[in-house]
């Protein structure tokens, strides 16, 4: 049955009615890459710092204008089902952050599955929080780790790393629409309904990352114990596949003792900030992402 375009928020019905369900699968895979990697060559900003990290991968380095003295510091994973996707994508987002909290921003380019499956992936981001930490400029301490959708998956991921191994705690783990759970193949959110990621691609791209390991070990939500862990923002639209298993993993946070706000964009679907940044309501879910990560920063010092 085709979705009611109406139920979808009223900034982002025109594009619900053209964008597809899903769009990645071992078929599409090969494709997508080849187009990504094409505009990516076009869209290459010399400006842009990069390190390079021992695993191989990169780290793009953001830093505001203007500041003086020591700024934070987050840590940025960008998304794309732990198949697809590069740093670059987010570099303007990157440039929003930094220039809207003063902050220093620390954007990877982890490695991708199926060739590289956990851990590797998880290593590359540890390794860029590391050079985060050792970049002139930012605040001792006064750091955050963030990412979208699979990014999200991987900084829920890294803070229960740092968490285990004693690592410097950050002061906010920023969840947006964050990918937790290899066990989501349905959802209250009707399947007509989706976009841009269903349940199809969601077992691709788990199936990819996962490889041989232990998804009691890898996924965020299976993960028994979440105490101890640093405080969360979680953002999620209410189409999304996502959204059971973020709310789900809010209220696991909450019932182990960890802050945690929860923010849901009724009729949002999944990545509808990157689609559509434009939209009023996409610029609205930004400010919502900043506000926390400002309060955070703030509360550090």
């Amino acid at each position: 049955m085709a979705a009611n375009v109406q139920d979808f928020h009223p900034d982002l019905q025109r594009m619900a009615r053209f964008l597809p369900r899903g769009v990645v699968g071992p078929r599409t895979l090969p494709l997508i890459r080849m187009v990504q990697k094409g505009m990516g060559r076009l869209q290459r900003d010399a400006e842009v710092e990069v390190r390079s990290l021992p695993s191989g991968g990169e780290a793009r380095v953001f830093r505001p204008s203007g500041v003086t003295g020591d700024a934070p510091g987050l840590l940025w994973i960008h998304g794309g089902g732990y198949v697809i996707g590069e740093a670059q994508q987010d570099d303007e987002l990157c440039r929003r952050f930094s220039r809207d909290l003063g902050a220093v921003v620390v954007s990877v380019d982890y490695r991708l599955a199926p060739e590289h499956p956990f851990p590797a992936p998880l290593d590359d981001c540890h390794e860029a929080l590391d050079v985060l930490h050792q970049l002139d400029g930012v605040a001792d301490g006064q750091f955050a780790i963030g990412g979208a959708s699979a990014g999200g998956g991987l900084a829920a991921q890294l803070a229960l790393r740092i968490r285990d191994r004693g690592g410097a705690t950050p002061v906010l783990q920023l969840l947006v629409y964050p990918m937790l759970d290899d066990r989501t193949v349905r959802t209250s959110v009707d399947e007509d309904d989706l976009r841009m990621w269903h349940a199809k691609s969601n077992r691709f791209g788990w199936d990819s990352y996962l490889g041989g390991a232990d998804p009691e070990i890898v996924a965020p939500a299976r993960r028994d114990d979440l105490s101890g862990l640093a405080p969360a923002w979680i953002g999620v639209g209410g189409m999304d596949l996502f959204h059971d298993e973020d709310l789900q993993y809010a209220e696991r946070l909450r019932a182990a003792g960890v802050p945690c706000e929860l923010e849901v964009i009724p009729g949002a679907f999944h990545g509808f900030d990157l689609v559509n940044p434009a939209a009023p309501v996409s610029r609205e879910f930004f400010r919502f992402q900043a506000a926390a990560l400002r309060a955070a920063f703030l509360g550090s010092r």
